[in-house]
């Protein structure tokens, strides 16, 4: 049986990811409060219950926007998520519920984020890989396993005097994370939605912030789930390049990680063949393939809405020249939309 997800029921819920291997920190809960308080998005938490038990679940967010189409996501706007089942028949439960609430509310697409490939009739984007490692107990030979050249550009960090601390609040990331996006010519999301992030997470939400003298330098927003790390939101100063500072935070976490017994690595997502793609593999890491598919329902194609579409170089170009305050108070009311 098909059931809507109440705030009643957000424990049940989450028993249920934390003893499923296939769940990530993404398909939580919290994110149901998270994209309601700080994106308005309709949300659709739906699961299937069997004898009292829940036996599947699949965390949707419907967006409506006048630039960036009509969507039914699992689950933007992070990288992961798609259809958590213990057997066959909540699987097509759950998809097959999907697919008419797609209909019903005659979006473009209904987009399903897996990790690996669930549906091979349905169209994937080729777009995205993910890069995660396991970690060693000893700290020093983490160190050890970064690439040559990588690993001398942290010691040029640790030699430079960089230091890191944990931020109780969200200041200092936001005008790190903002200054970088604004850079690359990315909308950055609004400031309220990294506080609710960690107000509705808290300590699974860790924000570190490296410094120069007293001096920004770099900061980022990571989540901890079960044995893992996810640097999620990252970003420097003009500080960064010079210092090295983000080859630093990034080695942080992971030494960080390692002292509080964390056993896996993950980078999350690149687009391959761009700069951050570039720079995790430079780590030593992988890239696997993620398998984004789609059931198209108005639309006739796949979706291209992601920096590489040349239709979007100008914007881009632009947005890279807006005084920081700027992008700051316009970003939000783009960013919210996009997935």
């Amino acid at each position: 049986m098909i059931k809507t997800l109440t705030i009643e029921d957000y424990s049940r819920w989450d028993d249920f990811v934390n003893a499923n291997n296939e769940a990530t920190f993404f398909h939580q809960s919290g994110w149901q409060q998270v994209i309601s308080k700080a994106f308005g998005h309709n949300t659709y938490y739906i699961y299937v219950e069997h004898n009292g038990h829940i036996t599947g679940i699949l965390p949707l967010v419907h967006i409506k926007s006048l630039f960036f189409g009509n969507s039914l996501v699992s689950i933007a706007p992070c990288v992961y998520g798609g259809i958590v089942a213990i057997d066959e028949a909540s699987y097509t439960e759950l998809d097959q519920e999907a697919c008419r609430l797609a209909t019903a509310l005659k979006v473009d697409y209904l987009e399903m984020r897996n990790q690996v490939q669930k549906t091979p009739e349905r169209p994937y984007k080729e777009l995205y890989v993910s890069f995660s490692k396991e970690l060693d107990a000893d700290v020093d030979k983490n160190f050890l396993a970064i690439p040559r050249k990588q690993r001398a550009m942290v010691r040029k960090a640790i030699d430079a005097g960089l230091n890191s601390v944990i931020d109780k609040d969200v200041n200092r990331l936001y005008r790190a994370y903002s200054e970088s996006v604004r850079n690359l010519g990315t909308p950055v999301f609004s400031k309220k939605y990294f506080q609710t992030l960690k107000d509705v997470f808290s300590d699974q939400c860790e924000i570190l912030t490296v410094l120069h003298n007293g001096y920004l330098v770099a900061s980022v927003m990571s989540f901890y789930f079960k044995d893992q790390v996810l640097p999620y939101y990252g970003g420097g100063t003009e500080l960064a390049r010079n210092l090295k500072g983000n080859d630093f935070m990034y080695w942080e976490v992971m030494r960080r990680a390692v002292e509080k017994g964390i056993k896996v690595f993950d980078y999350g997502r690149s687009k391959i063949g761009t700069g951050s793609y570039s720079f995790k593999k430079n780590w030593g890491f992988n890239p696997k393939p993620i398998y984004y598919e789609f059931y198209l329902v108005n639309a006739k194609t796949m979706p291209d809405i992601n920096p590489l579409n040349p239709k979007y170089k100008y914007f881009i170009a632009a947005w890279k020249r807006l005084p920081l305050a700027v992008s700051q108070w316009v970003g939000p009311c783009l960013s919210k939309d996009l997935s």
